[in-house]
């Protein structure tokens, strides 16, 4: 990320404020990865002086998260299993994906969501599993801002406490470019990985 972006960015969520970290903390979480690796440590840093401003930030943060992952939920929890299986080809889904979501349900329960709102990726495309997966909607929105609120939090707790070293420590300036392009690298792969590891073993539509 280069110093235009990153003083474009702060500008943007300095002057939106929390409706801004809304937003894009909602995107995020309806399975389009912006990464919040990057979001809130920038909100940390533009909006968050204080202790009661970070706890607010993450709280505003996390119920942005629940918002956002409603339609992921939904369109998993309507359609199910047999919606996957019918569209997979255009989600470059294999019947072996929907086995592990229902393995991982089936033994762990709801504390997936809880542990998957905590891990980097995953935290971005939980929720459609989880509704494909039937979880009960009031404990998937439960896990979710249990899980997203510290998340959040130490991000954001990152950026204000980190912030005031970028105009007076030139190497955290390096330091800080150096951890977004390693985040913006390992989405990337990610995707690149699923793509190319899901292409050949993806449903096939099947004729009406």
């Amino acid at each position: 990320m280069s110093e235009k972006v990153f003083a474009l960015l702060v500008t943007l969520i300095a002057s939106g404020g929390y409706a801004t970290v809304a937003l894009l903390m909602a995107i995020q979480s309806a399975c389009i990865p912006i990464p919040s690796e990057v979001i809130m440590p920038l909100a940390g840093y533009a909006l968050a002086h204080t202790q009661a401003q970070l706890i607010l930030l993450a709280t505003v943060a996390s119920l942005a998260s629940n918002i956002g992952s409603i339609p992921a939920y939904w369109v998993g929890a309507r359609g199910g299993r047999p919606m996957v299986e019918r569209y997979g080809s255009y989600m470059l889904l294999s019947r072996r994906d929907l086995d592990l979501v229902d393995h991982f349900f089936d033994k762990f329960g709801s504390i997936t969501v809880l542990v998957g709102r905590m891990l980097p990726i995953v935290r971005t495309f939980i929720a459609f599993p989880a509704g494909v997966a039937k979880m009960n909607q009031l404990r998937f929105h439960l896990y979710t801002f249990l899980g997203s609120w510290p998340w959040c939090y130490a991000l954001a707790y990152i950026g204000m406490r980190l912030g005031a070293s970028w105009n007076t420590n030139p190497r955290f300036k390096e330091i800080f470019h150096r951890f977004h392009l390693g985040v913006e690298l390992v989405l990337l792969l990610g995707i690149v990985w699923f793509i190319s590891s899901h292409w050949k073993n993806r449903i096939r539509t099947e004729p009406a």
